[in-house]
């Protein structure tokens, strides 16, 4: 079931799904409305999940659980990624590809492969106070507190 984000404990689980490129408005109306669509269906064993989510730059969308009330499992996270891989097709966008970095540019969200990231701080046109989205965090605690961090403090670091 969907409730406000606001609404959900610190320490639920938290998934970010980052896109290639920028969403425009129309799809992020629509993305907000297949999300909640899905949210409100979800559920792990027939227990439905107390779940929100929140869509950050028209780039990441992010999706969150609950685990107090009822925990994810194997069947409803395949079931989140696979509305995921519905949205990478419906938008041509990918949304799944871990090796890929995020990060700010002045006001510009930027988006390399890893590999032109750690070319670009290479050359020193990114450095270790780059603002980079770590989307590893795993609950809204650790999204609030480290998800827009310098890279120098986030596991890009060692690309300095």
């Amino acid at each position: 079931m969907y409730v406000p984000f606001e609404n959900l404990p610190e320490d639920s689980k938290i998934w970010i799904y980052q896109s290639n490129r920028k969403f425009s408005e129309d799809e992020m109306i629509e993305i907000e409305n297949d999300l909640k669509s899905f949210l409100e269906n979800w559920s792990a064993h027939g227990t439905g999940l107390e779940a929100s989510y929140l869509l950050k730059y028209n780039r990441f969308i992010i999706i969150v659980v609950n685990q107090e009330v009822q925990q994810a499992t194997g069947c409803s996270i395949d079931s989140s990624v696979a509305f995921i891989q519905s949205l990478e097709q419906k938008y041509q966008v990918d949304l799944l590809d871990k090796m890929n970095v995020t990060f700010k540019n002045g006001d510009h969200i930027a988006h390399k492969s890893l590999l032109d990231f750690k070319k670009m701080a290479k050359e020193k046109a990114v450095t270790a106070n780059t603002i980079v989205f770590n989307n590893l965090v795993n609950t809204i605690e650790e999204f609030n507190e480290n998800w827009e961090v310098p890279a120098g403090e986030s596991w890009h670091g060692r690309f300095f």
